[in-house]
């Protein structure tokens, strides 16, 4: 073993040997290498040895040995020593030949002797360490590091020990040397230790601070987090997501609320009702936090997501109890929040961002026995129909990079999962820009009949595209989509869910209502007619495909004529799932442009009509209310914080009082 050791040592530098001549290094270059060859292998095998006989080494037998070219070693040493002591009246001459050596080469060839003749009071692997100290600048540093490592891979020494052979032969550890010598480092290997310097943690593993929060504050220090999840998938995604971050700061997870020392919500803000339900949950949790022992750390509450995005900071200055909001694209900054809250301020991040995809955070599932995940591939949304807050509190529509997505999937399919579903606000309008070359893509085309509220885009990866691409990593994993839009629906998406076994025959398709006047006051793009159109070409193309959609009842304007027609559209497709809500009408909504907004004496909101309307103060006189116009309004519909009625006529706060 202890030849085949030393040969490899001195395969090693013949390597370098031979790297060095094809770089035409000089002559001293060179030798520096024989010297630094035969002192490492001459004391390994005379180490090795002794060791072995239970002696110490000595550097005996390296003064007393030779180079390759017969040179005795104390003579290139001493040759060394008067070169170094003539260098001063050589300068001149070097100058003008241009070959002035490196001082860092100097300094480094007059002190390996005194550190090869240490080396006998060493550990082998003490010794390559030691030369790698003295040597690690320039290209020997990378032969010692080889050295370490190929000692390490090929020696049956342990770095912390040395074994007895009796104990080696125990334990079995002899393995044949050819073997592992064509598994070692190769010439290539070499090279790139020798040129490329040591990998520097990359910016997102090590991120700096803020000025005012140290490393350690961004640090959870083993304090546990309650997660509550409300509203749609893409919240449990999120809630999902932010465990990530806060899992790799050193957070732990509670399942116990009476344990936790973070409590965060991850809300809903599409209706009403899910925003009424927070504010229930926040006057429980009160209580809690106010009869939190004085022992323990202090209690901090946090509100993520489309309703802290939404009131901002309506939340914080209503409910006190509450320290940090975080949007829906702030969930990397909660380290952040929470290390502020810790000084007893409030802190809060609701910006929204116009590339944040979370691509690169891999989410934790909640429940390690799940048998079905969610996996995000895009954020956002662009149709901007007239009742939805989603583009106001998720941002404008970005789809995450295909490979991230199916790295994700690939990753999910080795945990044993059997059901994927693809999320998004608009989960078919998918278009991955991320490199030059997907924009030369074909844009694919429209649903019959379907137009959109923002200009044409082009390029990119298509839905179609993913969906084929996930389909194949797994096929007996199921995959299903939501939620989509009924515009995004072209041929060749429905021929993939036709074709493909693993992609689930149901398709979402949201209606909304079954009155083309109320579809067009939405903002939808498509009519009944369209709709319906695209219905039968669904069936014809899938067939026993199951669909499923969403409906609004009592929307702006609505009269009993709409409704009924969408009662008849519910009875002409005959979905298998229908979702039915009430319309909510509130202050987040957004108010049509032909509508104008006011403040009556009770502070409450109220929208009405911006047309022309009586004078009461010049009789006769038409006019369009303006700022700072007292009008009076006639109220027709309200919920607990937005009134909305048709104006009657202008007034002044004096005359007003006559119509009360």
């Amino acid at each position: 073993m202890i030849d085949e050791t030393v040969g490899l040592l001195s395969s090693t530098f013949s390597v370098f040997h031979t790297y060095s001549t094809a770089n035409s290094h000089s002559l001293r270059f060179k030798r520096s290498v024989a010297i630094c060859q035969l002192g490492v292998t001459t004391w390994f095998r005379e180490a090795a040895e002794d060791f072995q006989s239970q002696k110490r080494p000595t550097p005996d037998a390296i003064d007393d040995a030779l180079l390759p070219d017969g040179t005795p070693w104390t003579e290139i040493a001493a040759e060394r020593k008067l070169r170094v002591c003539a260098r001063s009246r050589r300068r001149r001459s070097r100058e003008l030949a241009g070959r002035e050596d490196s001082p860092r080469q100097e300094a480094g060839l007059s002190g390996l002797r005194k550190t090869v003749g240490s080396f006998s009071a060493m550990h082998p692997f003490q010794c390559v360490l030691r030369a790698r100290r003295c040597l690690r600048r320039g290209p020997l540093a990378s032969v010692s590091w080889l050295l370490l490592r190929t000692c390490r891979a090929h020696s049956s020494v342990p770095s912390s020990a040395c074994p007895s052979p009796q104990r080696q032969q125990e334990d079995g550890v002899w393995k044949d040397f050819s073997s592992r010598l064509a598994t070692g480092p190769t010439f290539q290997d070499f090279l790139r230790s020798a040129s490329v310097p040591p990998e520097q943690p990359s910016s997102s593993e090590v991120e700096d601070p803020p000025p005012y929060l140290t490393v350690d504050e961004l640090l959870g220090r083993q304090r546990r987090v309650y997660l509550e999840t409300y509203g749609c998938q893409m919240n449990v995604n999120d809630t999902e997501i932010a465990w990530s971050i806060l899992q790799k700061s050193g957070y732990l997870r509670t399942s116990n609320l009476q344990e936790a020392d973070v409590i965060l919500l991850v809300t809903c803000s599409i209706r009403e009702k899910a925003e009424q339900t927070i504010w229930n949950r926040l006057h429980q949790l009160k209580s809690l936090k106010s009869k939190r022992l004085r022992s323990r750390v202090p209690l901090r509450i946090g509100i993520l997501g489309c309703m802290a995005e939404r009131l901002k900071e309506e939340i914080l200055n209503r409910e006190k109890m509450v320290d940090i909001l975080a949007g829906p694209d702030a969930y990397r900054d909660l380290p952040r929040l929470l290390a502020v809250a810790e000084s007893g301020q409030q802190a809060a991040n609701v910006l929204l961002s116009l590339d944040e995809t979370y691509a690169d955070v891999m989410p934790v599932q909640t429940s390690p026995s799940a048998t079905s995940a969610f996996v995000s591939i895009m954020r956002g949304c662009d149709n901007m129909c007239s009742y939805c807050i989603v583009p106001f509190t998720r941002g404008r529509e970005r789809s995450r990079p295909v490979a991230s997505i199916l790295e994700e999937v690939r990753k999910l399919s080795e945990q044993g999962l059997k059901e994927v579903t693809l999320l998004g606000q608009n989960v078919n309008s998918f278009r991955d820009n991320s490199e030059v070359q997907f924009n030369n893509a074909v844009s694919t085309n429209l649903s019959r009949g379907f137009s959109t509220n923002y200009k044409a885009k082009q390029g990119g990866l298509r839905f179609a595209h993913l969906l084929d691409q996930v389909s194949r990593i797994d096929p007996e994993m199921r995959i299903r989509f939501t939620s989509p839009h009924p515009k995004d629906f072209p041929d060749e998406v429905l021929q993939l869910i036709h074709e493909r076994d693993n992609i689930c025959k149901q398709i979402h398709l949201p209606a909304q209502s079954g009155s083309s006047r109320v579809l067009e006051a939405m903002r939808r793009g498509y009519s009944r007619e369209a709709y319906v159109e695209l219905i039968h070409h669904i069936r014809e193309s899938i067939p026993g495909v199951s669909l499923s959609s969403d409906f609004i009842a009592g929307f702006c304007g609505e009269t009993e004529e709409d409704h009924l027609q969408t009662v008849s559209l519910l009875r002409e497709v005959q979905y298998n799932i229908g979702f039915l809500f009430a319309y909510s009408m509130r202050q987040p909504s957004k108010r049509s442009a032909a509508d104008l907004c006011g403040r009556n004496d009770g502070n409450l909101k109220v929208i009405f009509a911006d047309v022309e309307m009586e004078d009461a103060t010049d009789s006769g006189l038409r006019v369009r209310a303006q700022p700072g116009d007292y009008v009076l309004v006639k109220i027709t519909s309200a919920s607990s914080q937005t009134l909305k009625g048709h104006v009657l006529c202008k007034t002044t706060l004096k005359d007003s009082t006559a119509y009360c």
